[in-house]
């Protein structure tokens, strides 16, 4: 790799996707010289919260492991400086690892802007270049080009054929279409509502718009502020929405499942 100037690599453990609210765990870089060298900077960090279950399953990371970590403030100097100078690069960064890391710089006192950097995100260089659409999928499970492709039929057509392909590869060795369901296609939701109105973190509820927008959760609020949950109820809400905000004066908070 042919270098005019130092690259770092970086990756980030969290303690979920939301960039304005959750926490590095575990951040890893490598930087690239142009003569060649390679400088790693790993360490845990200590989010100063709990860990969520999914992400100690996904990552292995454990409350315990952090424990003893420094928190991400009192490294932060020591970041900002192994990226000094640098371009950055690393695997969908450009929609979550840097804008949470600079999210983590601010609340550390610390403006990190790279803007006028160069980011080479390996996601989006991946994704232009392998495609994931239904000829792609043809091509994969049935090794054959779709002919007419967005001709409705042969759309159709095709996804049977990659539908028997996957039933025979991962279904095994059940026979029937039924084999299929046995994968969990569901994500655990971050919101609660279809609209995105009301987003879950660290166990509570908070609205994404308002003046108390990703600020508090939403039982901080029903003691606070009550009359403006009061006036959710008269806007254009869900049911759904609205009988919850309904439990939550009355001192019902909702559960995050799962």
């Amino acid at each position: 790799m042919k270098l005019t100037r130092a690259l770092v690599v970086l990756d980030l453990e969290t303690t979920g996707i939301w960039i304005e609210k959750d926490r590095i765990i575990e951040i890893g870089m490598i930087k690239v010289t142009p003569d060649g060298k390679q400088e790693i900077y790993a360490t845990k960090v200590n989010p100063c919260m709990p860990i969520p279950a999914v992400v100690r399953e996904l990552t292995g990371i454990s409350d315990a492991d952090v424990k003893g970590a420094p928190s991400f403030t009192s490294i932060a100097g020591k970041v900002l400086a192994f990226l000094e100078g640098a371009d950055l690069g690393g695997f969908n960064v450009e929609r979550f690892d840097l804008p949470l890391l600079a999210r983590e710089f601010s609340d550390a006192g610390i403006k990190f802007e790279y803007a006028n950097r160069t980011v080479y995100d390996a996601q989006k260089v991946y994704h232009l270049h392998e495609r994931r659409d239904l000829s792609a999928a043809f091509a994969f499970y049935c090794r054959q080009d779709l002919k007419d492709a967005h001709s409705a039929t042969a759309d159709a057509q095709a996804t049977l054929s990659i539908l028997e392909e996957q039933l025979i590869r991962y279904a095994a060795p059940r026979e029937d279409i039924e084999g299929l369901k046995d994968f969990d296609y569901k994500q655990t939701s971050e919101y609660f509502d279809n609209d995105r109105k009301f987003r879950w973190w660290n166990g509570d509820l908070y609205m994404t718009f308002g003046k108390y927008a990703k600020k508090e959760p939403l039982k901080v609020i029903a003691k606070k502020d009550p009359q403006y949950l009061e006036w959710v109820l008269d806007k254009d809400f869900s049911d759904e929405v609205k009988n919850m905000i309904q439990g939550v004066l009355s001192g019902q908070y909702p559960k995050q499942e799962g």
